[in-house]
């Protein structure tokens, strides 16, 4: 722990920081601010964080630091007063589809302890309590019960199970039994008994025949024990005259019907365990199985005709054989219409069936081998394997559908019937967390003593780690939640709660734009957070361009000047309030000297309209949208509304199938009107450009290519006989080999990420030296790579086909980034403008939807400005645009306005408002009109 009241740099020279010193007070909210590529990720991540990771690696034995490897100083001079570093970066979430909100933050794992040990146990054959007794329990019940009575003592072996059982009847036999009762009849064991294997059968084995009486304790003591000993702890009972049997266990048992469970554990409760998880899915939730209406697209046609897509039109091969002799037992040919078959027909030629197929007569006269048919789904399957992509073929005839057993509550039957106050752990864990802490709230006096003495410290864990995803705006989300459909921002938010549970202090926060993805009433609840871990005696360092999280914070450092190599300076450093009084570009936002133009007039719009009807996918409430077409249409709401339900898995999903063929499967909705006023959609999301260090904003765009067949012209190039593959780092030849065109190596860090390191032999250039010596105007390749886009533009100014997709990405603001950087190291919001500059350079109809999410991600409030500039010349030329956002001031820049909520989760979900600015201020209906 530093005992200094300041963090102090000295001479930063990370990526493009020029130098610079910074003091940053210890127990503060400290905003780094600045335009998009002035160098606030490379100060707080690049230089404070890696060093702080680096000097905790140092801490490490000397073995243990031999299979990480040593971590390369950050380029700076030195840093005092550092305390351990944690950071919680936007980075996408985790993708594992085993990962939900509820593993990722622990509450899952405390309630799963809840349940194991203070849950009531329920039969799920009769919904009676399990019931569970001692041995003398047992015994004291029989000498009450069946006093003076004659009785049979059973051991149940088996229960409604197929089999013959030949095997078990002979060690009986050999142990001494000489009766058992099957399927409810008294039987002698006999030699070489057998029942019928393909029927379910119930046996008992009788292990006594006595009249209770208590001179016969001893005796019924004995057997009781036998009994228990050969049926693992159940024991069953049966008056001589009546054939009604009464269980008894030591275990949890449903005393009806005699079933006995285990005693429970936290795996019995886990998703992730073959001991909890639902054995048909195998705790996803989700089945992958074959969709009649893509394996039959057509169901006027036959067979023959070429009905079932994957196959094609008939071939006189050995699968067509097959279905031939199928049909033909179903009463039909291969050429009956799909739509005059049978549904038992269509199910075989989907799943198989377990009937041999008889053999047919071939075109040449050959008759063919009786065979069986497992099933187009098996079919399919195994053509995919010789795929490239494994399973793509499969995955073009299957859809995802909710598993018909757990039905998506990814749990056996067994652990959905532990109950506490009538709910199970599936259903608890899906109430969004605003219900589920009432919950909680209310439970204490539905619970036994027992229940109360055993729970109640879990339950106050489960509540206070409820209670800080309150208090960072994510109410709405349920722990069942996946953590693959989860924002940036959200995830960020969540390991964040995560953090202020774990009660550190002495600690530094670094944070990454957490405010994204927020609607600015759930901002409030994060900037207090944010203080509560300050308060606590942490320091807080949070990269950001909210207006109110500046205002908020005790200190701001504010990068500049410009971006890239104009940037990497501090403009201002100090207290916040100090900020205030200067004249400098952040200064003059926050104090509104200058401000974004809001749109006085709305577009009129051309008069068309797409309208969704009946969406009622996820929280949507059975609702009608009407969006005009022609006009900058923004979706707002609070976070959880049902904004992205919407747009990107209801509208979005039709509109590219319909014009891409694509494969997502949308939410349900009744009908989309109007898809013939738009002829191609758009989507610009966050997701990254690429995964690995090889994909760069200029192989994205294309302009790479441009640049390569730059060279090839180069008379350098054509003496050497050249062709544009020498100027790939993918292809073998002109790239390095040492790094395969790379740059970098990636070096394993076994259960850390990995790390890459710059490549020793081409000096991160990528090309070998022969290709290196082509040049342009005196740069190599790896030169043009390494440039800015700014750089670039002035370079190739008199190349028009090189020019035209260069100003495409400075228009969005991306003129610092350069053009081979890896995609690696690129922000969301980054990869979302190299992907709308991507579009821009290509030609527009006139006739283009165009929907983003959340473009204003990363983004100083000049670079929004800018941003909406490229945005208003898009619809000025007749396109529309569907922008989901929650900065004001883009969606006060916004034609038409469409509000959701009116709160998040299961109380989201309508449409609160819609309509013009003016219109939706006027109102004064939900929460974003109070903004406005």
């Amino acid at each position: 722990m530093s005992t200094q009241k300041y963090i102090k740099v000295y001479g930063a020279r990370e990526n493009n920081l020029k130098n610079i010193d910074v003091t940053i007070p210890h127990n503060s909210i400290t905003v780094i601010t600045g335009l998009s590529g002035s160098g606030k990720s490379s100060l707080a991540f690049d230089t404070l964080y890696a060093e702080g990771q680096r000097r905790y690696i140092e801490t490490f034995s000397a073995y243990a630091r031999n299979f990480l490897g040593g971590m390369e100083r950050p380029d700076v001079d030195k840093i005092t007063g550092l305390n351990p570093v944690i950071a919680i970066e936007q980075k996408t979430t985790n993708n594992n589809p085993r990962s939900t909100v509820g593993t990722t933050t622990e509450i899952y794992d405390f309630m799963r302890l809840l349940f194991a040990r203070a849950a009531d146990a329920y039969s799920y054959n009769t919904g009676e309590k399990m019931v569970k007794y001692s041995d003398d329990q047992i015994l004291a019940h029989i000498l009450e019960e069946y006093r003076d009575k004659s009785i049979y003592l059973l051991a149940p072996l088996v229960s409604s199970r197929k089999g013959h059982y030949r095997e078990l009847f002979e060690q009986l036999r050999k142990k001494g039994y000489l009766n058992v009762r099957v399927d409810g009849e008294l039987r002698e064991i006999v030699a070489d008994m057998r029942l019928d294997r393909y029927k379910t059968h119930d046996i008992e084995v009788v292990i006594d025949r006595l009249k209770v009486a208590d001179k016969d304790e001893a005796r019924l003591k004995r057997s009781l024990k036998i009994a228990m000993d050969q049926a693992d702890g159940l024991v069953a009972i049966m008056e001589k005259d009546n054939s009604a049997l009464k269980y008894f266990s030591s275990r949890l048992m449903c005393p009806t019907s005699g079933i006995s469970y285990p005693d429970p554990a936290p795996n019995d409760f886990s998703f992730n365990s073959p001991k909890g998880y639902c054995p048909r899915c195998h705790g996803l939730g989700v089945i992958s199985q074959i969709d009649a209406d893509k394996l039959f697209p057509d169901k006027k046609l036959s067979i023959y005709q070429g009905a079932i897509a994957p196959l094609g039109k008939y071939r006189d091969n050995v699968t067509f054989g097959v279905l031939q002799g199928l049909c033909e037992m179903y009463g039909c040919t291969l050429k009956t219409p799909i739509k005059d078959m049978s549904a038992e027909l269509i199910n075989a030629i989907i799943n198989g069936t377990e009937t041999t197929i008889p053999g047919h007569l071939r075109d040449d006269g050959v008759m063919t081998a009786p065979t069986a048919f497992h099933g187009m789904a098996e079919y399919l399957m195994f053509m995919g394997q010789d795929d490239d992509d494994k399973g793509k073929i499969s995955e073009q005839f299957s859809q995802t559908t909710i598993c018909p057993d757990c039905h998506g509550t990814r749990l056996n039957k067994r652990a959905l019937y532990y109950k506490i106050n009538d709910k199970n752990i599936a259903d608890l864990a899906g109430m969004d967390l605003k219900e589920l802490a009432e919950w909680f709230d209310e439970l204490p006096q539905y619970l036994s003593e027992r229940q109360t003495k055993i729970g109640s410290e879990i339950i106050k864990e489960i509540k206070v780690r409820i209670s800080f995803l309150l208090d960072v705006g994510l109410s709405y989300l349920s722990l069942n939640r996946s953590s693959a459909s989860l924002s940036g921002g959200e995830s960020q938010r969540i390991r964040l709660a995560t953090q202020i549970g774990s009660k550190l202090v002495n600690v530094l926060y670094i944070l990454d734009e957490p405010s994204i993805g927020l609607h600015p009433i759930d901002n409030i609840k994060l900037i207090n957070s944010l203080k509560k871990l300050r308060d606590e005696g942490n320091t807080v360092i949070v990269v950001e361009h909210d207006k109110d999280m500046m205002l908020a914070s005790d200190y701001i450092i504010d990068m500049g000047p410009g971006a890239g190599r104009l940037g990497g300076r501090v403009i201002f450093e100090g207290p916040t309030a100090e900020l205030l009084k200067t004249d400098g570009l952040t200064a003059d936002y926050l104090n509104d000297k200058k401000k974004i133009e809001h749109r006085t007039s709305p577009r009129p719009g051309n008069g068309k309209f797409l309208t969704v009807r009946g969406a009622r996918g996820n929280n949507l409430k059975n609702i009608d949208v009407k969006f005009p077409l022609g006009r900058f249409i923004c979706v707002t709401g609070v976070s959880g509304g049902g904004k992205s339900s919407l747009i990107s898995e209801t509208l979005l999903p039709t509109l590219t199938a319909k014009f891409y063929r694509s494969l997502q499967k949308p939410l349900p909705c009744d009908v989309i009107d109007g898809i013939e006023n738009i002829d191609k959609v758009i989507a610009v999301d966050q997701s990254p450009i690429g995964r690995t260090p090889r994909s760069n904003p200029a192989t994205f765009t294309g302009l790479f290519s441009d640049i390569r067949n730059l060279f090839v012209e180069l008379p350098e190039s054509k003496i050497r006989g050249y062709k544009a593959g020498r100027f790939s780092f993918n292809v073998k030849g002109g790239r390095c080999e040492e790094c395969a065109g790379c740059g970098y190596k990636k070096m394993e860090m076994g259960f850390m990420s990995d790390v890459y390191v710059r490549c020793e032999a081409c000096r991160g250039k990528r090309y070998n030296r022969e290709t290196l010596e082509v040049r342009f105007k005196g740069k190599s390749i790896g030169d043009v790579l390494e440039m800015t886009i700014n750089q670039a533009c002035e370079f190739f100014e008199n190349v028009p086909v090189i020019m035209q997709k260069l100003r495409t990405l400075q228009q969005v603001g991306l003129g610092y980034i350069k053009l081979g950087q890896s995609s690696t190291t690129l922000s969301g919001g980054e990869n979302q403008r190299v992907k709308l500059a991507t579009e821009l350079a290509r030609k527009d109809t006139g006739n283009t939807l165009y929907i983003l999410d959340e473009p204003t991600t990363g983004l100083h409030f000049e670079d929004i400005k800018v941003l909406l500039e490229v945005l208003d010349n898009l619809v000025d030329r007749g396109n529309s645009l569907i922008v989901i956002e929650h900065n004001t001031d883009v969606i006060k820049h916004a034609d038409y306005i469409i509000d959701m909520g009116p709160e998040g989760g299961s109380k989201g979900g309508m449409v609160v408002s819609e309509g013009t600015i003016d219109e939706v201020r006027s109102r004064g209906i939900g929460a974003t009109a109070k903004f406005l």
